[in-house]
Formats: C-alpha cells, structure tokens, sequence
C-alpha cells in the first residue's frame, strides 16, 4: 500500500493549528500551533513541521460563512495555501472547514489547544470527502496478492 502523510492547516490571522494524518489509515493527530505576527507565520517553524513529517501532500481549512459565501479569512486561507505550495513544491488541497472550530470547542470544552484540534477536524474531514483515494490505493496494489 502507498502510505501518504498530510498535514492540514488551520490558517488564522494570529494562529495556525497543525495537524498530521496518514492515508493508509485516514487517521489524524492534532500537532501544535504556530502563530501568526503581523499576518506573517511562522516560516521556520512550518519549515521544521515539513522537514519533520515529510508530507506528500498539504490540507488548508478553505473558511466560508454558514451560508457557504466567501468571507475575509476565505481569501486569506487561499493565499496562505498559494505561500505553502510556492515556498515547498508541495500540492495543497483546500477543503471547507465550516464548524470545525465549533465542534473543537464542543470536544474539548474550553478554547486551550483549539487550532490544532480544528486542524485535526478538518484533516478528518478530507479523508471522509476523499476516502476512495485510499481505496485506489489499495487496488492499485491488487497483483500483490
């Protein structure tokens, strides 16, 4: 089987959760947060997560109001996936992240390490909407047995 790392981003104007998942698995583990200063990240720390982890591919959380519309935070999420796949040569996938934060505030009962269990959130979230890649993954692999 072709095991795949993700690591998914929880873009906000003053932190990034993290997160890493595997495809073989889809499973997902909130990592830490990075902040944000003076809507610049972190570079060195991302730089240090993807030396580390070696993913294959990158997730953004793609912000969009209850309503599905775009809001301010959808554009600045996009940017920062641009910034990624630039800076990394990395293929970013967006994925819409509309209540992760809600139900990452449900699970955990407070707002302490909230950004990176979002970021989990929605690196589950891309496994459940992208599951038959991991499927194909497994067929490609069919002549083995």
């Amino acid at each position: 089987m072709n095991n795949q790392t993700l690591l998914c981003f929880d873009y906000g104007e003053k932190r990034i959760g993290v997160a890493v998942g595997q495809t073989v698995t889809s499973t997902a583990t909130a990592l830490q947060t990075i902040p944000v200063i003076n809507k610049k990240p972190n570079w060195g720390m991302i730089n240090r997560l993807i030396a580390e982890w070696e993913p294959d591919k990158l997730i953004v959380g793609h912000p969009f109001t209850l309503e599905g519309t775009r809001q301010k935070m959808t554009d600045a999420a996009e940017r920062f996936g641009r910034q990624l796949e630039h800076r990394f040569k990395i293929p970013v996938d967006l994925i819409d992240e509309r209540l992760s934060s809600y139900e990452a505030r449900r699970e955990l009962k407070s707002t302490r390490k909230l950004d990176p269990v979002s970021a989990r959130i929605i690196l589950e979230t891309w496994f459940r909407e992208n599951k038959d890649i991991r499927y194909r993954q497994i067929d490609s692999n069919k002549e083995d047995y």
